[in-house]
């Protein structure tokens, strides 16, 4: 591949040359307070639009999708909330242009981040729950190819898509190659909520979710690559590039601000080029390095779970600790975890991380001795009578009660903190006493509920 440039990297450094007196937004005139403003700018003549590219940003957009290899490839500041409602949005608008009958639904994994939940009480979408054929934890959903097959096959209307996410928090990820295929022979897209695999792309071979069949994924570029908190890329197989990539911006336009971030279209903007300097090269040192790390804690008794190549996920129960505990060794050994709960804990690891940052985890970790496992805290293996729609419930009047006294009424939001944002109950369902042991073992006290 050529050289890759930076368009909009070098309009706003040589903007910034021309010292101009400043009269736009935004308010701070490039005077650095942090040490960025000169940077920051807004959509002034040659800078291009985010939701009407003709210029620099589609240049960069250009770039990128080259890179992924994908049929179409969007920028997004604003994580992958917003690109989870916007390839929701194309798989609806997909839908009723085919004149589809009954109301519209998703076939979802019941480990669906509350983003998802919003994106479909906004959309007026009805969910049908996948739930793992064995006992899971709250932020993995074990599926399998059959499972969705037996699923579709059952089902008096089609859903507008089938939607997992991959790799989840833990780092698990099903067959994504067998159910592409699966929901290809049903006409039904598959969905993927790939926010922490964007780096999936670069690995040899890729293992990015449309290289092995996804119709669309949101990636979060800022959860795995050197990106700026809230870069985020929509990205659209070649078959779905062609059907609906015209409509793509307008949808993420539709649930976007008409502020776009530019430091964080520069550092989108920035990574093509590191991406094409060398970065999968780093990339697999890491991985090797990871696998290297993962063999010694194995060695040490830890149960290291399966999991995507960047993460290293510590099943801490299994030795008779809590996540939260293990995390709290880590921290006074100087290592801050990406997440820890009852069960687990949870690492991740990018080229940009130090040789002396995985020492660190196996310093932290010396000495620990194992005691007897502690029982694992499962989600409810039956899915809840539900109500309401999840439309109906987030909009629906509610009251803030205690989680006790909540059982028997009606969840009318998510209330999962972020992470795992993964929600116990979701809006339109009846919570039960079930669920009042992950509601403590999260922190949750207080649950909003549809009033009566």
């Amino acid at each position: 591949m050529s050289r890759i440039g930076t368009p909009i990297c070098d309009f706003v450094q040589a903007y910034g040359k021309k010292d101009a007196a400043r009269l736009h937004m935004p308010g701070h005139k490039g005077t650095a307070f942090l040490g960025c403003e000169a940077l920051d700018i807004t959509e002034i003549a040659g800078a291009d639009e985010l939701y009407q590219p003709d210029g620099i940003i589609a240049e960069s957009e250009k770039n990128a999708r080259q890179l992924f290899g994908a049929g179409k490839t969007v920028y997004g500041t604003e994580g992958s909330s917003q690109c989870i409602r916007a390839m929701l949005f194309l798989a609806l608008q997909s839908a009723k242009a085919k004149k589809t009958e009954g109301r519209p639904a998703v076939l979802a994994g019941r480990n669906a981040h509350k983003a998802f939940h919003y994106a479909c009480a906004l959309l007026d979408l009805e969910v049908e729950w996948l739930l793992p054929e064995q006992e899971s934890l709250l932020c993995t959903c074990p599926i399998t190819p059959e499972q969705v097959e037996k699923r579709l096959a059952e089902l008096a209307e089609k859903p507008i898509a089938v939607y997992i996410t991959a790799p989840d928090y833990l780092g698990y990820r099903p067959d994504i190659r067998r159910l592409a295929e699966v929901c290809r022979a049903a006409g039904v897209p598959l969905l993927v909520d790939n926010a922490h695999g964007a780096y999936l792309k670069f690995l040899t071979p890729s293992e990015h979710p449309v290289d092995l069949g996804a119709a669309m994924t949101c990636d979060s570029a800022h959860k795995t690559l050197p990106v700026l908190t809230g870069g985020a890329y929509l990205q659209l197989s070649t078959e779905w590039a062609e059907q609906m990539g015209g409509e793509a911006k307008k949808a993420m336009e539709l649930f976007g601000s008409t502020s776009p971030s530019y430091l964080i279209l520069q550092s989108l903007d920035c990574f093509n080029r590191y991406a094409a300097e060398g970065y999968p090269r780093k990339l697999a040192e890491t991985v090797k390095t990871l696998e290297h790390l993962r063999e010694a804690l194995r060695q040490r008794g830890w149960e290291v779970m399966e999991s995507d190549p960047l993460r290293l996920t510590l099943l801490a129960a299994k030795m008779g600790y809590t996540g939260r505990e293990i995390a709290e060794r880590l921290r006074n050994g100087g290592v801050e975890c990406e997440f820890a709960d009852g069960e687990a804990v949870v690492l991740m690891a990018t080229p940009e991380n130090r040789p002396e940052d995985f020492r660190r985890v196996l310093d932290a970790l010396d000495g620990i001795e194992p005691c007897p496992a502690l029982l694992p805290l499962h989600v409810p293996a039956v899915l809840p009578e539900r109500k309401m729609t999840i439309r109906q419930a987030v909009f629906a009047g509610r009251e803030e009660i205690p989680c006790d006294a909540a059982v028997g009424r009606v969840c009318a939001m998510p209330c999962v903190s972020c992470p795992p944002a993964v929600p116990i109950v979701a809006g339109g369902e009846v919570i039960t006493e079930e669920m009042l042991p992950l509601f403590r073992a999260y922190g949750v006290e207080r649950v909003d509920v549809v009033k009566f």
